[in-house]
């Protein structure tokens, strides 16, 4: 038990619910990873990475007047750079994260890590917005490599730990999307909005060469598939598993509502008769925080059998929180009552669908990831452009109508899918 346990060199899994005799070895093996893979200071290692490499695609969010602005483009279209952001993750779903079930994880962390490096370079030297636009694309479709980090945390950790540790390392991955939005907006002050992505150019390089230290060096074989058939393997796990349709449809949802309110947030907030700064606005993430870290303990609750009852509960919070935001031009208490309601919500839910999921097919965890991941992306470009051509349109209360609604849409489909089980 003290040490690592090797995978098979030779997987063949026919998807139809039966595994044949080495996937069986290879659960033997996942399954008892000892916790001395994932102790705590390597848990927080992966939580930070996470939260660095996902902050990369939404340092726009607070960061959307300015970069309109310096391109002449317009506030009902200027969301577009957060849909191209989220597009593109959402392809790096699909074609990169699996390669974790094929490929040494160590060396392909760190490598999309170093080439995000130069797409964030890119981003904040960019002359012109076809340059930005491409940049941005990079940065997205480099950002999955917080799910290959998700996916290998799972991996590493001892299943009575997993719900904990999948708990704490995507907290990071929350706390991440929500400090985006403080640290943009100081540094927006400070030096221009290019240094927000230049900054996070030489962290991403530092933390590519401490991952790539502290990750185990291993050689693992990995599944006997070609490319092809590992992204045809993911469509075979959506029809074949029940939990990971109706989880990725939840997380749609939820991240839809969660986009609805952070992409606009930052026009009525530096609009009269507001008009804060962008350091101001980007300490709101920092109530947005207190609510993803309240709920960290999700993952023990689905651990203990208790995913449904807490995700019914959390979509409940969530439908409460547009109430208060609601009333965010006229009480900014209330705005910060609201963030913490959706966003302890939105983190409720989303930590535990990964716990359900990842307990699923132990030698697919990369492509569950990828596949339930792609529904977060989808919610989210589809949250940011609505959202801010609705702002245009119908000012903060058609954005909290719309937030409702999609919140109200979600906790409908939860209880049916409760009743139709």
């Amino acid at each position: 038990m003290g040490k690592f346990v090797e995978e098979p060199k030779v997987i063949t899994v026919d998807y139809t619910g039966k595994h044949v005799e080495p996937a069986q070895e290879m659960h033997i093996a996942s399954e008892s990873a000892p916790a001395s893979l994932m102790s705590r200071n390597v848990t927080l290692l992966f939580a930070i990475a996470c939260g660095l490499a996902v902050a990369n695609i939404y340092y726009a969010q607070p960061l959307l007047d300015a970069i309109s602005n310096e391109f002449g483009i317009t506030h009902s279209s200027v969301g577009i750079v957060i849909t191209i952001t989220q597009v593109c993750y959402a392809l790096g779903l699909l074609l990169l994260v699996p390669l974790g079930d094929l490929f040494n994880r160590r060396w392909l962390i760190t490598g999309q890590m170093l080439v995000s490096v130069l797409a964030l370079i890119a981003v904040g030297t960019s002359p012109t917005s076809m340059v930005l636009f491409i940049g941005i694309a990079s940065v997205g479709l480099l950002a999955v490599v917080t799910q290959t980090l998700v996916a290998f945390a799972a991996t590493l950790a001892a299943p009575a730990e997993r719900g904990r540790t999948v708990g704490v390392v995507t907290s990071g991955v929350v706390m991440g999307i929500l400090l985006a939005r403080t640290f943009a907006g100081i540094l927006m002050d400070l030096a221009g909005w290019r240094s927000v992505y230049l900054v996070s150019a030489v962290l991403t390089l530092i933390a590519a060469c401490v991952l790539f230290r502290v990750l185990p060096h291993s050689e693992h074989k990995r599944e006997s598939l070609s490319y092809l058939q590992l992204l045809r393997s993911l469509l075979r796990l959506f029809a074949q598993e029940r939990i990971l349709r109706v989880r990725a449809i939840l997380c749609l949802m939820i991240f839809t509502a969660f986009s609805i309110l952070w992409t606009p947030l930052v026009l009525p907030l530096s609009a009269p008769p507001l008009s804060l700064s962008h350091t101001a606005i980007g300490a709101f993430g920092l109530a947005g925080v207190a609510g993803a870290l309240a709920a960290a303990r999700a993952g023990r609750l689905a651990d203990r059998g208790f995913g449904q009852r807490t995700t019914g509960v959390a979509l409940i919070l969530l439908l409460i929180s547009w109430l208060p935001i609601s009333y965010t031009q006229h009480s900014l208490l209330a705005l910060i009552v609201g963030i913490v309601l959706l966003d302890l919500a939105v983190q409720a839910v989303h930590v535990t669908n990964m716990s359900m999921i990842l307990t699923l097919r132990p030698e697919a965890r990369s492509r569950l990831t990828a596949g339930y991941m792609v529904f977060y992306s989808i919610g989210s470009a589809t949250g940011s452009i609505a959202s801010t051509r609705i702002y245009a349109y119908s000012g903060w209360n058609g954005v909290c109508v719309l937030g409702a609604i999609v919140s109200a849409s979600a906790l409908l489909f939860w209880a049916l899918t409760q009743r139709l089980k």
